[in-house]
């Protein structure tokens, strides 16, 4: 079994192991409220950036 596959099996068990005890206990980790957090201020962010964008475009288009 080559080293890469070993890894991803030690990691695989260790994610499901730690998901089972999480759900048995009905906890939340803290690496879950920060993983939340950052998807949030990353879409927030993506947002305000298109919105900005599309208003530049619509502000420089001529109409007359």
């Amino acid at each position: 079994m080559s080293d890469l596959k070993q890894h991803f099996q030690y990691y695989w068990i260790r994610f499901t192991s730690s998901l089972e005890s999480d759900r048995g206990r009905g906890e939340v980790s803290a690496t879950t409220v920060v993983m939340a957090a950052a998807l949030i201020a990353l879409a927030i962010a993506v947002g305000a950036t298109l919105s900005t964008r599309i208003k530049d475009k619509a502000n420089r288009l001529n109409l007359g």
